[in-house]
């Protein structure tokens, strides 16, 4: 017992880990000795010597050299063992052995800290076996605890009485008249709010023991000893006569005094969160303004923030939850928006990403629980701007700050909710947007366009494009404060790339699908827009409008016969995408533009209104232009000619003048080629130009295929005269299968002058260079390698092609060898 009453003296400041924990381990061993001698002598019914040993246990927790932590894991302990007497003394009563005299007698304990933890025990026990009234007991109990003033022994003393009163707290209307003065509910709430206030009142005064220095380990400790405090509204929370009225009049007011008057910043956020959190949502609803009030009288240095968005979050996520209604007679966006008003203004020194939060909050909770009502959306977006407005006149947020990604945050909010038609009703969204930097604006614009494509919102109406283009303008031309990023708007930068991407994509969203009057008008409003977003993004967004513009020339096509003026409208349409076109022949490509022209001749030709001709030679003799521009890139002009080859083939709309000009044009440009291998593969192109390919006949006005035998045949020999003139060995093989394959086919597609004789000339010289060739490797002692396995591969398939052939009367007299 000396032991213990020394250790009542001095103070935690300037003890280290270490003896912390050997002061933990004495502590321990002690309480362990005097546990063993008091379960000893409760076996052999000596009750008096146990509350002894009893009370020498106790007194360990009269130590204030522990640390908080430590010395909640010698209450555990402690309460544990002391448990063994509390189950003693039941059974006891149980078996009417019991004594009624033990709750005076423990009265007398030497010190106050065990004869108080010995009194709830044996007055818990008391009343479970009705010796003693139930509501003077605790009345009597709460009080005495009042002895006690510590901090640190003061709240875990508060927190074993609340343990044990738990099951003894009454929880009716009215009192039990058969049993011993049970009380009401009245009884525990005054119960539950007295150790409350006190235990509250210890909490705080921890905060001030000690010297300055050690200020910063005392609010950690703090926070640690918290959920003692805390657990007292747990308990109000699971009282079932705590009804909405009862919690309005008498609970939190009782509550939100003793949080107001404590004027602690530590105490009051915690406090607060934790009405938040254990009450009931309908009961938050009910109290609003009088919690709401209170909160506009916390100390200034309370993150108030944090508190309402808690609080807003809450009825906002109970609102949403099984499609929940707010009641009509509770104003819940009107009550939030006046008082968080109330609250910046009596904050002059809030930090501005705090306002933001508070604004960003109460727009979900407009958004969520009003979500047909945009002007509450507005109202709040309207705040915002005004708020910062009076901060600083139209100036911009700075980048990178709290504030700014807290705008960031908040903008991002509708965009979730809505979709964007809806978020365009939020007229001043823009006006918040303004608010941020260059960097920060191109974020959220992201984000729009990210949610538009996720979502696949269509946008139906130029107006609404327009509106749109207003709102992510930061992508689409360049800006005034965005003159540093400028150096980056190239094609080899990837971001630009990306965020050009998305933005092309986005143009595929703008769909007038019942009216392709207002279609035009969109293609329209996006050339009026990107016409200033300079060349580098013109790559990107001209394409898909050029395209929504040969597809509306379709539309217009299916509508004929109730639109008289649909001819006209698709000439403008093909004369606005020309001259698109042309703009982006001024990119250092011209692969793109060549394309571009190629499929407008494809799609005039199948629109086939009344100058589809003019329209398509335009546009493919300035695809031809462009290839002649490519001179020089011999790999860039062998793929253009190819594209221009393959559309002549399948345009249809072409007079015999028109038509046969093009392709002499690109029969000639073929063998003026650099390569011999280019050469021979573009005029086997060439050669379904004369035959598969049609032309509109003069008479009756119908499209039929040339069938041009002898200029086929021209083609074929002039591309086997420059096979023979490749000086590589294995191109030359590789060519004359090429060629082979086209005799073979035009030999199915019944040419005239091509035969069996004409097939197996051919066949013998393949299968002669091919003997050639392995001879000059056998030779040579060379290896082949995978460019030679493959063109032996394919001449293996021509061959088994033919080789199944032959068994067809058509094919008779085909020479091959096996």
């Amino acid at each position: 017992m000396q032991k213990t009453a020394d250790t009542s003296r001095g103070s935690i400041a300037g003890i280290s880990m270490d003896n912390q924990e050997k002061l933990l381990a004495e502590s321990l061993q002690n309480v362990r000795q005097h546990a063993f001698a008091m379960k000893r002598v409760l076996d052999q019914q000596s009750v008096m010597e146990g509350l002894k040993h009893a009370a020498n246990m106790l007194g360990e927790l009269r130590t204030s050299l522990l640390s908080p932590k430590n010395y909640y894991e010698l209450h555990v302990v402690v309460v544990e063992e002391l448990h063994h007497l509390e189950l003693y003394l039941t059974d006891e009563f149980e078996h009417g052995r019991g004594s009624h005299d033990l709750y005076e007698v423990v009265q007398y304990a030497g010190n106050i800290v065990p004869r108080l933890y010995l009194l709830i025990t044996i007055g818990h026990v008391y009343i479970r076996a009705n010796e003693l009234p139930r509501r003077e007991v605790l009345r009597d109990l709460v009080e005495m605890c009042r002895g006690v003033q510590h901090p640190l022994r003061g709240l875990f003393l508060r927190n074993y009485l609340l343990q044990c009163a738990k099951s003894l707290l009454p929880d009716t209307e009215e009192e039990n008249q058969e049993e011993n003065k049970t009380g009401t509910i009245l009884d525990s709430l005054d119960f539950i709010l007295l150790n409350f206030s006190e235990m509250n009142k210890l909490w705080v005064r921890m905060q001030y023991q000690g010297h300055t220095r050690d200020l910063n380990r005392r609010e950690q400790e703090r926070r640690e000893l918290r959920i003692l405090v805390g657990t007292n509204l747990v308990r109000l929370s699971e009282l079932e006569c705590v009804n909405v009225e009862r919690y309005k009049t008498i609970v939190l007011p009782k509550i939100m005094e003793q949080v107001v008057s404590c004027r602690d910043a530590i105490a009051q956020e915690y406090l607060m969160e934790c009405i938040i959190q254990v009450f009931p949502d309908e009961y938050h609803l009910n109290t609003l303004n009088e919690f709401l009030k209170g909160c506009r009288e916390l100390s200034p240095t309370v993150n108030i923030r944090n508190i309402l968005i808690s609080l807003i979050d809450r009825l906002t996520s109970y609102s949403t939850r099984d499609q929940q209604n707010i009641p009509e007679n509770i104003q819940l966006f009107d009550i939030f928006s006046e008082q968080i008003t109330e609250v910046i203004k009596s904050r002059s020194t809030m930090p501005s990403e705090d306002i933001v939060a508070l604004q960003s909050a109460l727009l979900s909770l407009s958004l969520k629980c009003y979500r047909d009502q945009f002007e509450y959306g507005n109202k709040v977006l309207e705040n915002t701007r005004q708020i910062f407005d009076n901060i600083a006149l139209d100036t911009q947020v700075t980048t990178g700050t709290q504030a700014a990604k807290e705008l960031v945050k908040m903008l991002k909010i509708p965009i979730d909710c809505y979709d964007i038609l809806d978020v365009l009703k939020l007229n001043h969204y823009k006006l918040v947007l303004q608010l941020l930097s260059y960097r920060e604006r191109h974020t959220v614009c992201m984000y729009i366009i990210n949610s538009i494509l996720d979502k696949e919102t269509i946008i139906p109406t130029a107006e609404q494009v327009t509106q749109l283009f207003d709102l992510v303008s930061t992508l689409i031309i360049d800006q005034p404060d965005g003159s540093l990023e400028h150096s980056r708007q190239t094609i080899t930068n990837e971001d630009f790339v990306e965020e050009q991407n998305l933005v092309a994509r986005l143009c595929n969203t703008f769909k007038a699908i019942n009216d392709p009057d207002q279609q035009y008008h969109i293609i329209k409003t996006c050339q009026d827009t990107f016409k200033n977003g300079g060349l580098e993004r013109m790559r990107f967004t001209y394409p898909p409008m050029i395209m929504q513009a040969y597809a509306l020339t379709f539309r217009y096509k299916d509508i004929r016969e109730q639109d008289e003026k649909w001819e006209k409208k698709c000439q403008k349409l093909f004369q606005l995408s020309n001259q698109l076109i042309n703009t982006l022949t001024k990119l250092e490509t011209n692969d793109l533009s060549l394309r571009l022209y190629l499929q407008g001749a494809l799609t005039a030709s199948e629109i086939r209104s009344e100058n589809a001709e003019t329209i398509a030679y335009e546009f493919f003799s300035q695809a031809y232009t462009l290839y002649e521009e490519q001179a020089g890139d011999t790999r860039a002009q062998c793929a253009s000619l190819t594209l221009l080859i393959g559309t002549l083939e399948k345009v249809s709309c072409f007079g015999e003048e028109n038509h046969s000009t093009l392709r002499q044009s690109l029969t000639q440009a073929a063998t003026r080629l650099v390569k011999r291998p280019d050469q021979v593969r573009t005029l086997l192109l060439c050669t379904h130009l004369f035959w598969s390919a049609q032309r509109v006949d003069e008479s009756t006005q119908k499209s039929e295929q040339i069938r041009d035998s002898e200029k086929v045949i021209a083609c074929l020999k002039k591309a086997a005269k420059l096979i023979a003139q490749v000086m590589d060995q294995t191109a030359q093989v590789q060519l004359y299968n090429e060629l082979l394959n086209s005799y073979i086919y035009f030999f199915n597609q019944n040419h005239p002058d091509i035969d069996i004789n004409v097939l197996n000339t051919l066949i013998e010289k393949l299968q002669s260079d091919i003997s050639k060739l392995d001879s000059t490797s056998s030779t040579t002692h060379t290896s082949s390698n995978d460019g030679d396995e493959f063109i032996r591969s394919q001449i293996q398939k021509t061959f088994d092609y033919l080789r199944q052939q032959s068994q067809l009367e058509k094919f008779q007299g085909l020479q091959i060898n096996n």
